[in-house]
């Protein structure tokens, strides 16, 4: 493999570290040799680096798997999945970070392993949950795009509009972590 197979999405290893190119940029000088511009992210520690390769220059494929497992119980310091096989699956919470607070009971999400273990995972684009707690809007408050802190089970506070109600459904980006509508359920 070599820098013409380079796209968005790609994983590969470089100095021994599993890489996702998040962003690349062929460049062809009026001088001298083409090269392509690597925007590359770790996928065992999170950093961005930017990375310039010769046109030509060989790339070492990562050597990583994605599993599809459900989530099953929170055990303090791990989050516990089983996969299709019934495997049991640890996988620590600070590889997970904040999307740990999207995670539900039953929860289907994609398991990145690197040499066997988990490295990382991947969550659908927006989730589901249920409002555990908010205030009621205040009656009359009808500023556009007012909204108020409501929390959900997992303890992640989303700002939702003031018409929404504890008890009751919504959808969350689980990029951004941000409300996107209600949902009837």
């Amino acid at each position: 493999m070599d820098t013409s197979d380079v796209r968005k999405g790609l994983k590969l290893t470089m100095d021994g570290n599993p890489y996702v190119v998040v962003d690349f940029q062929f460049v062809k000088p009026g001088k001298g040799q083409a090269f392509t511009r690597l925007k590359i992210k770790n996928l065992v520690t999170g950093a961005v680096l930017e990375r310039t390769m010769k046109s030509g220059e060989k790339i070492e494929p990562a050597d990583v798997e994605e599993r599809t497992a459900t989530f099953s119980w929170d055990e303090g310091d791990k989050m516990v999945f089983v996969d299709e096989h019934s495997d049991q699956i640890y996988v620590e919470k600070e590889k997970i970070g904040e999307d740990a607070h999207f995670i539900t009971d039953g929860q289907k999400v994609e398991i990145v392993f690197f040499n066997g273990i988990p490295i990382a995972l991947s969550l659908p684009a927006h989730v589901v949950m249920q409002i555990e707690k908010s205030d009621p809007g205040i009656k009359g408050d009808t500023a556009s795009g007012a909204t108020k802190p409501a929390y959900l089970a997992t303890g992640h506070t989303v700002n939702v509009p003031l018409f929404v109600k504890e008890g009751e459904w919504v959808k969350i980006d689980t990029r951004t972590g941000e409300y996107i509508e209600r949902v009837n359920r």
